[in-house]
C-alpha cells in the first residue's frame, strides 16, 4: 500500500512532469526541430535529477543528444539500464487532431498529446517508479537510464554511442517500456519483438514529364511499372516472392502457437476497431500469428504525376514509392536489403531505371521468460494490474533492443503499457491515466522484487 500511497500522493506532480516535456515539440524527423531535440534532452536531464539520480548529464552522439543518468547504490549490486526516447512522431495531419498536439489535456481520463504514450509517458513511469521506490527505500539495485533522441528514425546514432560507451552503459539487464498491452484488463510482457527493413524505390521513365495525349500509349508510365512491381512482391496468399526471403525464417513452435491461441481475440471486434470488412495476411496463420511472428511487407507511402486540383494530362516522369517488411528473429535485415533490392532491379522492365535506397533497418528481438529480471517484472505487473500477464510477441520493431544485445551483451525485458487505442503514431494520440499510474506502480514493484 506505501506504494500505491506515494503514487497517489505525488500524482499531479507526476502528470505536470510528463506535461513540460509533452509540450516541447521534439519531432525528430524534421531538420528543423532540432533546437527543440536539445531542449527535451535538457529537461529530461532536469527531471532525472530531481527524481533521485546521482547525476544526469546530455551527451553528444553523431545525431541528436543522448541523455545519461545514474544512481548507483552499491559495486556489488546488479545493475538495471532502463532505456526510453523523447524524441515523437510528427503530429500531421493536425486538421484532425481534436486538441493541440503538443499542448496536452486531461478529457475522458486520458491524457492527450503526441508522446503522451510513446515514449514521453512510458518512460516518465519508468523514471517515476524508480523515484516511488528510491523514496521508500525499497531499491536495492544499481540503475542507469539512456535517453535517445532518435527512436523515430530508426536510432542512426546510438549503435555507436553504446560502441562508444560500453564500459559507462554496463549492466545486468535493459528494462524498457515503449510497447503495449493486450488490453486494459489483460497486461502482458512482450517477449518478442519483429525485425525491420525499410526502402525507398524511385522509378524513372522519360527525362521529364510528358503530355498523355502525345506520348500515351507509346511511352511507359513509371507510376503503373510502380504499382505492377510492388504488388507482384506478395502473392494471392500473402506470401513475399522475393526469393530467398524465406530462408532464415524460423517457424513458431506448437507450444508457442498455442500460447498465442490463448490471448483473448475478437476477429470481428478487431475488423470493426479499424474500419474493415476483410482481413488478408499468409495463408494457414491465425491473424495474432501473422502480426507478430511472420513476416510481412507493406507500401507505405507513394507518389508520381499530378494528384493537385481538377485535370492534368500528364505521364509523369517519376515515381517513388517507400515500403518496408518487418522480419522475424533470424532474418538479417541487411540481407533482406540486398535480396529485395536485386530482386526489384531484375524483374523492372527496361522502360524505367529503377533505384532502391535502404533507409533504415533492425534485427528481431526474443526474450527468455526465465531471466530472473523477466520474473521480477510478471510479479510486478500482476501485483499492479491485479492478473498475470501474459507472454506475447509484438509486430512493431525497436531496433535498438538487438543492437544492445550485440554491444552490450544483455537482454531486454519489454515491460509496456501502451495499448492499440492510444494511436501512437496517428492524430489523437493518448494515454489512460489509470495506465500511467499503474505503470509506476509496476516499476516501483520491479524493483521491489529486483535483487
Amino acid at each position: 500500500m506505501q506504494i500505491k500511497s506515494y503514487i497517489q500522493s505525488n500524482g499531479e506532480r507526476f502528470l505536470e512532469e510528463l506535461f513540460s516535456l509533452v509540450r516541447i515539440p521534439s519531432v525528430s524527423a524534421k531538420h528543423e526541430h532540432k533546437p527543440d531535440m536539445e531542449a527535451c534532452a535538457r529537461k529530461w536531464a532536469e527531471v532525472l535529477l530531481s527524481s533521485g539520480v546521482d547525476n544526469a548529464r546530455v551527451m553528444p552522439s553523431e545525431g541528436n543528444p543522448v541523455v545519461y543518468a545514474e544512481k548507483t547504490l552499491s559495486p556489488e549490486a546488479p545493475t538495471v539500464l532502463v532505456y526510453g526516447h523523447y524524441d515523437v512522431m510528427p503530429p500531421e495531419p493536425l486538421e484532425l487532431w481534436k486538441s493541440e498536439p503538443f499542448e496536452p489535456v486531461i478529457r475522458d481520463g486520458r491524457i492527450w498529446a503526441r508522446g503522451a504514450d510513446d515514449d514521453k509517458g512510458q518512460a516518465m513511469a519508468q523514471v517515476k517508479g524508480f523515484e516511488t521506490a528510491l523514496r521508500l527505500g525499497l531499491l536495492a539495485c544499481n540503475v542507469k537510464f539512456i535517453i535517445e533522441g532518435e527512436e523515430e528514425i530508426g536510432s542512426p546514432s546510438l549503435e555507436a554511442f553504446c560502441v562508444q560507451h560500453r564500459e559507462l552503459l554496463k549492466a545486468d539487464v535493459i528494462l524498457v517500456s515503449d510497447t503495449s498491452m493486450v488490453a486494459p484488463g489483460i497486461p502482458s510482457l512482450t517477449t518478442g519483438l519483429r525485425g525491420l527493413a525499410y526502402w525507398e524505390v524511385e522509378l524513372t521513365g522519360p527525362n521529364r514529364d510528358l503530355h498523355s495525349g502525345h506520348f500515351g500509349g507509346a511511352v511507359a508510365n513509371p507510376v503503373y511499372a510502380l504499382c505492377k512491381l510492388l504488388s507482384g512482391i506478395l502473392d494471392d496468399n500473402g506470401r513475399i516472392t522475393i526469393p530467398g526471403f524465406y530462408d532464415d525464417v524460423e517457424d513458431v513452435s506448437a507450444a508457442e502457437r498455442a500460447m498465442i491461441a490463448k490471448v483473448p481475440f475478437d476477429e470481428d471486434v478487431y475488423k470493426a476497431s479499424i474500419g474493415v470488412d476483410e482481413l488478408f495476411g499468409e495463408t494457414g496463420y491465425a491473424t495474432l500469428e501473422r502480426n507478430s511472428c511472420r513476416p510481412s511487407f507493406d507500401i507505405c507511402g507513394i507518389k508520381g504525376g499530378y494528384t493537385g486540383e481538377g485535370a492534368k494530362t500528364v505521364l509523369p516522369s517519376k515515381a517513388c514509392a517507400k515500403v518496408s517488411c518487418r522480419l522475424v528473429p533470424h532474418q538479417d535485415h541487411k540481407k533482406i536489403e540486398r535480396l529485395f533490392a536485386e530482386h526489384l532491379t531484375r524483374i523492372a522492365p527496361a522502360s524505367v531505371k529503377v533505384k532502391v535506397t535502404p533507409l533504415h533497418g533492425g534485427q528481431g528481438y526474443v526474450c527468455p521468460i526465465d531471466l530472473p529480471a523477466y520474473k521480477a517484472a510478471e510479479k510486478a505487473v500482476g501485483i499492479a494490474f491485479g492478473a498475470r500477464p501474459l507472454a506475447i510477441r509484438r509486430g512493431g520493431s525497436i531496433p535498438i533492443i538487438s543492437t544492445f544485445e550485440e554491444v552490450l551483451g544483455v537482454k531486454t525485458v519489454l515491460m509496456g503499457f501502451g495499448l492499440e487505442e492510444n494511436a501512437i503514431h496517428s492524430p489523437n494520440e493518448s494515454f489512460a491515466l489509470d495506465s500511467f499510474y499503474k505503470g509506476i506502480e509496476s516499476v516501483a514493484e520491479f524493483y521491489k522484487e529486483y535483487k
